[in-house]
């Protein structure tokens, strides 16, 4: 019984064997050109790994010294190197130096930063959480502007309950209720950011202040009338 086992055995090997002779001798040419591509796609592989790694590498010490020279003051400067990061810089720091440009471009023209604010806003090649990052900042530079009728509607918008920036309009929205003197609105939007579980507990702290500040209402102040003024202290000699 051994023996015909071991036989059996040798004639499953053999027969292996010749079916792999057989498929070499048909598909040799096609294995080593598989093999060939195999090697040179790892080889490319790791090569542009190498390349991208150096070209972040690159990029982030352009976009470190061009951070210096703005702190610096040495904005043409560093403009400049922002400006040619955007454009050839890998897909990360060409948006950071956007984001910093159009940060840059705010602190000597609300308007213009607004604007640049707005281009990032409508870049549907970027992220949605990075989009209302845009529009919040855009928002915040116009807030202040001659009409802030758009301004309000971008921080409308971005209060919605599911929006990752909600807390920063709804703070934003409160106060410019309250600047206004509606306290009925101001108070709606700070009820928002209390009832709101999510809510940091830094805002929550300032919305007790701006709560009080609502439930206060309106300061009047009159004017002292001569008769109710208190009569002059008595002269001494």
């Amino acid at each position: 019984m051994a023996e015909n086992n071991e036989f059996i055995r040798e004639v499953d090997e053999d027969y292996r064997r010749d079916q792999i002779a057989q498929i070499w001798k048909r598909y040799n040419a096609l294995i080593i050109t598989l093999a060939i591509l195999l090697v040179a796609g790892v080889g490319g592989y790791n090569y542009w790994r190498h390349a991208e790694r150096a070209r972040a590498e690159a990029a982030s010490e352009r976009f470190d010294m061009a951070n210096r020279l703005a702190k610096d003051g040495k904005m043409e400067e560093a403009d400049r190197d922002f400006a040619e990061i955007r454009t050839d810089g890998p897909a990360g720091y060409a948006l950071l130096a956007r984001f910093r440009l159009a940060a840059e471009t705010a602190k000597g023209d609300a308007a213009k930063g607004a604007e640049a604010y707005d281009k990032l806003a409508a870049d549907s090649g970027i992220g949605d959480s990075l989009r209302d990052l845009a529009r919040l900042r855009a928002a915040l530079l116009r807030l202040d502007g001659a009409d802030p009728t758009a301004a309000l509607t971008s921080l409308q918008g971005l209060a919605a309950p599911t929006n990752a920036f909600r807390h920063t309009a709804r703070e934003m929205l409160g106060l410019t209720a309250l600047k206004r003197g509606d306290y009925e609105g101001a108070g709606r939007w700070f009820d928002q950011i209390g009832a709101d579980s999510e809510t940091p507990q830094g805002l929550r702290q300032r919305v007790e202040i701006y709560e009080a500040l609502v439930a206060g209402g309106p300061v009047t102040v009159t004017e002292a009338q001569p008769e109710n003024a208190a009569p002059p202290p008595p002269i001494t000699r």
